[in-house]
C-alpha cells in the first residue's frame, strides 16, 4: 500500500465501520467518497486512488463486508447511506464527489437522495440503475458464481489467489493489486479460510437492486449532476453488458446524467484494472472541477 494511505474505523450504529483513505491531509479541492460493490471491499479503489494524486479519497468497507463484517443488521441500502454520513462526520468532511461501483452506485443514489447536502455530484460505475428481476428467483442466483464463492472455504491464501487468478474477469488483467484485494478479502483461519462478505448482507442488498422500496422514485428525483460509466461486458467477462442500451438511454433522458462507454472492460475491470481506472479517474476529475466552480 502506498505511503499516503491510512486505515480508519468510524463509529456507526452497532460498532465501527472500517475503511481506508488516501491523502488524508490534502487541503483544498473536493474529496472523493468511493463506494465498492456488493461482495467487494475498499481496496476496489486503490487503482483509482493512484490516479488522483492530489485528491483525498475516502473508501469504506460497507457493513457486512471485509473488516466491517462484524457489524449487525440491518444491511439495507439506506443503512449503508447512513453509515457513510457517519464516516464523513468522523473524518470532518462536509461534502464529497461520490463514486459508486455496482451496488455501491445504488448506495450513492440513496446517499444523494437522503442527504443531498453531503453530495456534490455522482459518478455511477456500471451500477445504480434498477435491474429488473423475475419474481420467485432466489436472490443469490442473480449473483451466480459470486454468491457461490461466499459459501466456499479455502485451505490456504494461495488457494484463494488461484481462485481469483482463474476468474474469467481477470484472466487478462491479473496483477499484484488484484492479489492484494483477494488477500484482504480472506477471513477465518486456515484450512477453513473464507471470503469476508456475509451472505445475509449480500442477499438483503440483492433484493433491493430492482428499484423497489422507493428506490426508483429516489433516483428519478435526483437533481445532482450524474456521470454514468458503462462496461460492455458482464461479471464473467461475457459479451452481454449488465445494462442494455434502451434502459441506459431511458434514464439518461430522465436525469441530469451523461453516459460514457468504457471500452474493453468488464463489470470488475472497469474499476479494477489500469485502463478501467484511467477512465473512471477522468470522469471523477471532471466532477471535481465542476464542484470547485459551483458555489455551495
Amino acid at each position: 500500500m502506498s505511503e499516503d494511505y491510512q486505515p480508519f474505523r468510524a463509529p456507526v450504529a452497532g460498532g465501527g465501520l472500517f475503511g481506508g483513505q488516501w491523502r488524508a491531509g490534502q487541503q483544498g479541492g473536493a474529496p472523493v467518497l468511493a463506494i465498492h460493490g456488493i461482495t467487494a471491499s475498499h481496496l476496489t479503489w486503490s487503482w483509482l486512488a493512484d490516479r488522483l494524486p492530489h485528491v483525498r479519497v475516502i473508501a469504506p468497507d460497507l457493513r457486512g463486508r471485509a473488516r466491517s463484517n462484524a457489524l449487525p443488521a440491518p444491511f439495507g441500502l439506506r443503512q449503508h447511506a447512513a453509515d457513510l454520513v457517519a464516516v464523513l462526520d468522523f473524518l470532518n468532511v462536509e461534502r464529497a464527489v461520490v463514486v459508486g461501483h455496482s451496488m455501491g452506485a445504488f448506495v450513492a443514489v440513496w446517499l444523494a437522495h437522503l442527504y443531498p447536502d453531503r453530495v456534490d455530484s455522482l459518478v455511477l460505475v456500471d451500477g445504480g440503475l434498477p435491474i429488473p428481476r423475475d419474481a420467485g428467483i432466489d436472490p443469490l442466483l442473480i449473483l451466480g458464481p459470486a454468491a457461490e464463492r461466499l459459501s466456499q472455504t479455502f485451505e490456504s491464501e494461495g488457494a484463494y489467489l488461484d481462485f481469483w487468478r482463474g476468474h474469467p474477469a481477470f484472466q487478462a488483467d491479473w496483477s499484484s493489486r488484484v492479489a492484494d484485494f483477494a488477500r484482504y478479502d480472506l477471513d477465518g483461519v486456515a484450512p477453513s479460510l473464507h471470503p469476508s462478505a456475509l451472505l445475509a448482507a449480500v442477499a438483503e442488498n440483492v433484493m433491493e437492486l430492482d428499484g423497489s422500496d422507493g428506490y426508483t422514485e429516489a433516483l428519478a428525483a435526483l437533481a445532482v449532476p450524474i456521470n454514468f460509466l458503462r462496461a460492455p461486458r458482464g461479471l464473467l467477462n461475457e459479451p452481454a453488458a449488465l445494462y442494455d442500451d434502451a434502459a441506459v438511454a431511458a434514464w439518461a433522458a430522465a436525469l441530469p446524467m451523461t453516459v460514457q462507454g468504457v471500452d474493453d472492460v468488464n463489470h470488475y475491470t472497469i474499476v479494477m484494472s489500469e485502463s478501467g481506472a484511467d477512465r473512471v479517474a477522468q470522469s471523477v476529475h471532471v466532477q471535481i472541477q465542476k464542484s470547485e466552480r459551483t458555489p455551495t
